[in-house]
């Protein structure tokens, strides 16, 4: 047994209705998400004991499933308590709350069948901060030509494409694999990127070639708090590479500066005033949505 597979968490999960550990949990084999990636997921994180972005995630998650054509198994309300039972009273540290819904179990056969029961699954996991050292220095980024497929605005479990794009950046010892299709910028493997020209916060549009971050309407939001203008537009290789700073987004990251691209400097090769500007930004919105729920920062 590989040691990761021995060490496989006790912490609870939700699975279909019943709680258990995530050791313990068990889908079957003719899942389809297991046999064609046939489902979408979510990662909310979690400050000081509560969702950040929930309804906006909540709201990613309805879109993806209607993409698929499964309706969604839960209300919003149900999906908060189910979050809240697995947070727990302990969770001030931050947490990153995974949800995945698959189209559910029958035998293999490529349609898509009408009125199974989907599979809901739901856990937590840490959510260590990017250390501050790594923040004050940039991150080291990578590119590759984007080889996925033409519907990346779902967030689909099927994440194969984007499991080979991280690996070359894994290979190649840098923090992300930023890509291209064509001469345009699209995304990373697991984050949204964006450029700072002259004082704009720019990101490519909102269509079927991106997956539309959460952070896109959050830092549109903070933009317009810090007085930094903000536009979605094409976004050629020419001008990441002259870009005045460079900017990775997601959950996990919140937003992190990229310092080099294929070894080469962006800008003056450190992170930024704009990126300064909306960390800053990004850390007061966590401590204003911990204690608009009332709990502590």
């Amino acid at each position: 047994m590989h040691p990761l597979t021995a060490a496989l968490p006790s912490t609870p999960c939700y699975l279909d209705g019943e709680y258990t550990a995530v050791k313990d949990a068990k889908v079957s084999v003719l899942d389809r998400g297991f046999i064609f990636g046939d489902g979408v997921y979510e990662v909310v994180p979690a400050y000081g004991g509560q969702p950040f972005c929930f309804e906006e995630h909540m709201a990613r998650l309805d879109r993806s499933l209607a993409e698929l054509q499964i309706a969604n198994p839960l209300t919003l309300d149900e999906w908060r308590g189910i979050v809240m039972r697995l947070i727990g009273p302990g969770g001030a540290a931050p947490q990153a709350v995974y949800f995945q819904v698959t189209r559910g179990v029958a035998p293999r056969d490529h349609a898509m069948v009408k009125g199974l029961r989907p599979t809901v699954f739901v856990m937590v996991n840490p959510l260590p901060p990017v250390a501050d050292a790594v923040r004050a220095q940039g991150v080291g980024c990578v590119t590759a030509d984007d080889f996925r497929w033409q519907k990346a605005h779902i967030k689909s479990t099927s994440l194969l494409g984007a499991v080979l794009a991280r690996q070359i950046s894994v290979e190649a010892g840098a923090a992300e694999t930023v890509m291209f299709r064509g001469d345009w910028l699209s995304e990373a493997s697991s984050s949204n990127v964006w450029i700072v020209k002259d004082g704009v916060l720019i990101g490519p549009p909102k269509d079927n070639l991106v997956l539309t971050g959460i952070r896109y309407g959050l830092l549109e939001r903070l933009c317009q708090e810090r007085g930094i203008p903000f536009a979605l537009r094409r976004v050629s290789r020419d001008e990441v590479f002259g870009a005045d700073e460079l900017i990775l987004s997601s959950a996990s990251k919140e937003v992190l500066p990229v310092a080099t691209l294929d070894g080469k400097a962006i800008g003056n090769g450190r992170p930024g005033p704009i990126y300064e500007s909306l960390y800053a930004a990004y850390q007061e919105a966590k401590q204003r949505n911990a204690e608009k729920q009332g709990a502590p920062a």
